[in-house]
């Protein structure tokens, strides 16, 4: 069996890269078909996003959202380039299994169950109408402070949250891990 379970967009993960603020993208998880689909969602960096709901069921002929959460970063990559990836694996699932039925071994190749995975890409963007960074004695310094309220990208989906939104986050994202 080799047929696409789920398609997924955005294809490539962007966030709007501020020092010292961290950064969110949806990503839409669609089930054209007939089946019960169960996904999981690991990451080559885990300290460094938060994945949430980072597994679940996609219903039949229905759709379902993830939200990455980069955390704030100190620093910016060299030549704002980032290497991290992600892994969205999905798999065929009995009819009535529910996001607290999904274990590890459902996503295992050990029975012959076919396990679609797909990679996504991270890129950093610069914000709009703000200055580029700048490397400045080794570490990359921010030009003039670039306040923010939430603002919603409608294509990309990215957010850019304010120091109070970052705290509300916070508080509700506690116990946030990716497997």
């Amino acid at each position: 069996m080799n047929k696409q379970l789920l398609e997924i967009q955005p294809k490539e993960l962007k966030f709007i890269f501020v020092l010292k603020k961290q950064s969110s993208c949806s990503v839409r998880l669609t089930n054209n078909t007939h089946n019960y689909v169960a996904f999981k969602v690991k990451t080559t960096s885990p300290k460094k996003y938060c994945v949430r709901p980072n597994v679940g069921i996609v219903m039949p002929k229905s759709a379902c959202d993830f939200t990455v959460t980069m955390q704030a970063q100190g620093v910016a990559p060299p030549d704002m380039v980032c290497k991290d990836k992600f892994l969205i694996q999905s798999t065929v699932v009995p009819v009535g299994t529910t996001d607290e039925d999904i274990t590890a071994s459902m996503f295992a190749r050990d029975d012959g169950r076919y396990i679609q995975e797909n990679k996504l890409k991270v890129t950093l963007i610069s914000p709009p109408n703000s200055p580029v960074l700048s490397p400045i004695n080794g570490s990359l310094k921010q030009g003039p402070a670039y306040e923010a309220s939430i603002l919603e990208d409608p294509v990309s989906r990215v957010q850019i949250l304010t120091p109070s939104d970052m705290v509300r986050k916070t508080l509700f994202s506690q116990e946030c891990w990716i497997c």
